[in-house]
C-alpha cells in the first residue's frame, strides 16, 4: 500500500509541473499575441494616417489650382505659400502646406507659363508630399477641337478611313459612320454620339451596341464633359505682332516659308514682292484687313494669323522633322484665322500640314470640297481647332466622292511647348506628377 501511495503522489507532482509549464507557455504566447496585435494596430494606424496625409496633400494641390484659376492672368515671379488646416472649421484632422513656384515660359510667350506645386499633407507625425507640374492650358494640346460638329447646320461625319491619335473635344456631339479610329481621349459636351447607319443617338452606356457603326475608341470616352469656350479673336497674337520683335502686315499677303529660317513675303502695302526676310524674332506675325496665303518649310518657332481667311496653297513642313527617331526638333507652327482656314482648290493631290491650325470664325475646310473628284490624303501633323467643323471631302457609302481622306497625327510636343501666342483656355493642365 505504501508503494502505491508514493506512485500516486509522484504523478500528481509531475502533472502540476506540466500544468505550470503549459500556463507559462500560454502566458508567453498570449503576451506575444498582444505584442503582435499592438504592432499590427500601430502599423494599421500609421498606414491610415499616411493615407489621410496623402489625401490632404492632394487637397492642397486642388487648392493651389483653384487659386491659379482665380487670377486674372498667370502669375509671374514670387508666389506666397499656402498653409491650411483640414477641415477649416471644427477639429482639424491635419494640415497642408503648399508652395507654388513660377518656372517661367517654354518660349517667348508669357501667357503660357509653367508652375511647380509642392503640397505636403500632415496628420500627426505622418507626412506625404505631392509635386505637380502644371502649365496654362492651350488649345494646341488638342489634335481635334470643335465648338460644333456641323457645318451650316449639316452634320459632318467621321468615317471608315479617319484616324486620330491625340486628345479630341467637341462642345457638341460627334457624328460617326463606319469604323473611324480614335486612339486618344474623346470628350463631348453633349451626352450622346450620333451614329449614321441606324440614325440613333448613342449614350455612354450603349457605345458598343451599334449594330452598323463600329468606331474604335482606344482611350477614354467622356460624354457630358464640361464645355470649353472658344475665343473669337487672336488677341495675344495681335498684341505680340506690334511689340518688339513682332511683325504686323496690312492687306492681302502671301508667305512662303524657307527651310533656312527665312520667309519670302509679298505684301503691296509694304512694297514687298517676293521679299525674303527673317522670321519675326518673337515668333508673332499677324495680317490685318487682308487674307493670308501660306506654304513652305519652316525652320523656327512661329505663329501666323489673319483677320480674314488663311489659304493653305501647298505643303507646310518642318525643316527638322520631329517624327524622325532621335530628333530634337524645335520647329513649331501655329496658324490662326479669325475667319476660315481654307485648303486652296489647287493644293496638291496628297497634302501635308505640319501645324496647330485654328479657325476661330468659322471652319477648316477644302475650297469647293464637293467638286473635283477624289483627291489623295490630307495629312496633318499637329492639330485642328475650329468653331464649326468644316468638310474636306464627301463620300457615298464607303466610297470617297470628292476631296481628301484624313490622316491626323498628333504632335505631342504641342502639350508642353505650344506655338507662341496661341489662345489659352483659362485653365491649367498637368504635365507630370510625383509622389
Amino acid at each position: 500500500m505504501k508503494k502505491i501511495g508514493l506512485v500516486i503522489r509522484d504523478k500528481k507532482g509531475a502533472a502540476l509541473i506540466v500544468t505550470y509549464m503549459v500556463v507559462a507557455i500560454l502566458l508567453a504566447f498570449g503576451g506575444f499575441v498582444v505584442e503582435v496585435s499592438n504592432t499590427q494596430n500601430s502599423a494599421a494606424n500609421n498606414f491610415k494616417k499616411q493615407a489621410q496625409a496623402l489625401n490632404i496633400a492632394e487637397a492642397g494641390t486642388d487648392r493651389a489650382l483653384i487659386w491659379l484659376r482665380s487670377q486674372s492672368s498667370p502669375p509671374i515671379g514670387s508666389i506666397s505659400s499656402i498653409t491650411q488646416s483640414v477641415p477649416s472649421t471644427g477639429t482639424a484632422l491635419g494640415s497642408y502646406t503648399v508652395t507654388l513656384t513660377d518656372l517661367g515660359s517654354p518660349g517667348s510667350d508669357n501667357s503660357v507659363r509653367r508652375y511647380r506645386i509642392e503640397s505636403t499633407g500632415s496628420v500627426g507625425t505622418a507626412a506625404q508630399k505631392i509635386t505637380n507640374y502644371v502649365q496654362t492650358d492651350n488649345y494646341a494640346r488638342y489634335i481635334w477641337f470643335t465648338n460644333s460638329e456641323s457645318y451650316g447646320g449639316t452634320n459632318v461625319w467621321f468615317w471608315d478611313y479617319d484616324y486620330l491619335n491625340g486628345p479630341t473635344h467637341t462642345n457638341g456631339h460627334f457624328n460617326i459612320k463606319g469604323s473611324p479610329v480614335f486612339e486618344g481621349e474623346v470628350r463631348s459636351a453633349d451626352d450622346y454620339i450620333r451614329y449614321y447607319n441606324n440614325g440613333n443617338n448613342i449614350n455612354s452606356s450603349e457605345l458598343s451596341n451599334s449594330p452598323y457603326d463600329t468606331p474604335d475608341f482606344q482611350d477614354t470616352v467622356t460624354l457630358g464633359a464640361e464645355s470649353v469656350t472658344m475665343p473669337s479673336q487672336a488677341l495675344n497674337l495681335r498684341t505680340a505682332s506690334t511689340a518688339s520683335g513682332g511683325l504686323r502686315l496690312t492687306g492681302d499677303t502671301t508667305i512662303v516659308l524657307n527651310s533656312n529660317g527665312t520667309m519670302t513675303v509679298t505684301n503691296s502695302a509694304k512694297g514687298w514682292r517676293n521679299y525674303t526676310t527673317a522670321l519675326p524674332s518673337n515668333g508673332a506675325l499677324f495680317v490685318n484687313k487682308g487674307i493670308l496665303k501660306i506654304s513652305g518649310t519652316l525652320s523656327g518657332r512661329l505663329t501666323v494669323g489673319a483677320s480674314k481667311d488663311i489659304y493653305i496653297t501647298g505643303n507646310i513642313l518642318y525643316a527638322d522633322n520631329p517624327r524622325q527617331e532621335g530628333s530634337t526638333s524645335t520647329d513649331i507652327l501655329g496658324i490662326i484665322s479669325e475667319a476660315d482656314v481654307v485648303i486652296d482648290d489647287a493644293a496638291p493631290y496628297n497634302l501635308e500640314i505640319d501645324a496647330s491650325v485654328m479657325a476661330l470664325n468659322t471652319s477648316f475646310l477644302l475650297e469647293n470640297y464637293w467638286t473635283g473628284g477624289a483627291k489623295g490624303t490630307l495629312s496633318v501633323f499637329g492639330g485642328i481647332i475650329q468653331k464649326q467643323r468644316g468638310p474636306v471631302g464627301t463620300f457615298s457609302g464607303t466610297t470617297k466622292v470628292s476631296g481628301y481622306s484624313k490622316n491626323y497625327d498628333y504632335d505631342s510636343r504641342l502639350l508642353s511647348s505650344p506655338p507662341p501666342f496661341l489662345p489659352t483656355t483659362g485653365d491649367y493642365v498637368t504635365l507630370s506628377w510625383e509622389n
